[in-house]
């Protein structure tokens, strides 16, 4: 039992540090150090409140320790073997970490994209989603603010990752952490996507911020994580999506976007 609570007490306090740093960095930045120097990069003029942080970041620390405890689960219980989690490293090839990364994350995304559908539902809204919309105008602290059931299907997702393809706890770890700092890209407010994206395909695949803040804004639509992939395949992308986007880059860049509804 002690070796759990030690492991219990490591991963919380490695995940909540991880939480203050990667989401404290650009808070303390574009929020705190240099607003009007990135003010055309904001995405909702109106600014946040002091309460709205702190509200924000106490739902954060609730959901991190949801995550620790399933983390806890899967690694040092015998659920364990019901996974296809691997500890020896050559047991695949190099690369295969980075495949297995990729396709969690893909995972992930369709994952997301269904239980975020799901949780807008009337009945599951009111109880555990709105807390995450109390955030109409979210910030880097938004990233894991959740309500604790909402919490546990959030986390859920890696038990689905490591039950369908083989991950090494590197992986895991590799996982966790670039899920978050998209997750913070998305929560962050402003949008940092260069000039030339809006012309690439990259832009037809993938959200940004511009992308997820709607999503808070308005409550409905753009429901996927990392691509628009399913949003566009199932109808429900937010039709103001595309010129919201070129607006804000106009505003960004000086020039003017043709979009096309």
């Amino acid at each position: 039992m002690e070796p759990i609570i030690e492991a219990t007490v490591k991963i919380f306090s490695m995940s909540a540090l991880r939480y203050f740093v990667l989401a404290g960095i650009p808070f303390t930045l574009f929020y705190l150090l240099l607003p009007d120097r990135f003010k055309h990069f904001k995405i909702q003029q109106k600014l946040a409140s002091k309460k709205d942080f702190l509200r924000e970041i106490w739902y954060s620390m609730q959901s991190t320790l949801v995550f620790t405890a399933i983390t806890i689960i899967l690694l040092f219980t015998p659920v364990r073997q019901y996974t296809m989690i691997y500890t020896d490293i050559q047991a695949f090839p190099v690369w295969y970490i980075g495949v297995s990364l990729v396709g969690s994350l893909v995972i992930h995304d369709t994952y997301f994209y269904w239980m975020h559908r799901l949780l807008h539902h009337k009945q599951l809204f009111k109880r555990t989603h709105l807390v995450h919309h109390q955030s109409i105008n979210p910030s880097p602290w938004t990233s894991y603010s959740f309500h604790f059931l909402e919490a546990v299907l959030e986390g859920g997702v890696l038990v689905v990752i490591t039950s369908v393809m083989p991950m090494h706890p590197v992986t895991v770890l590799l996982f966790t952490v670039s899920g978050f700092i998209i997750n913070v890209y998305g929560h962050l407010g402003y949008e940092l996507m260069p000039r030339g994206f809006r012309h690439t395909w990259l832009f037809e695949v993938f959200n940004t911020s511009v992308h997820h803040n709607l999503h808070h804004k308005k409550f409905r639509g753009n429901y996927g994580l990392y691509f628009r992939v399913w949003d566009r395949a199932m109808g429900t992308e937010h039709p103001d999506y595309v010129k919201e986007y070129d607006q804000l880059q106009e505003r960004r860049f000086g020039e003017k976007t043709v979009w096309i509804n």
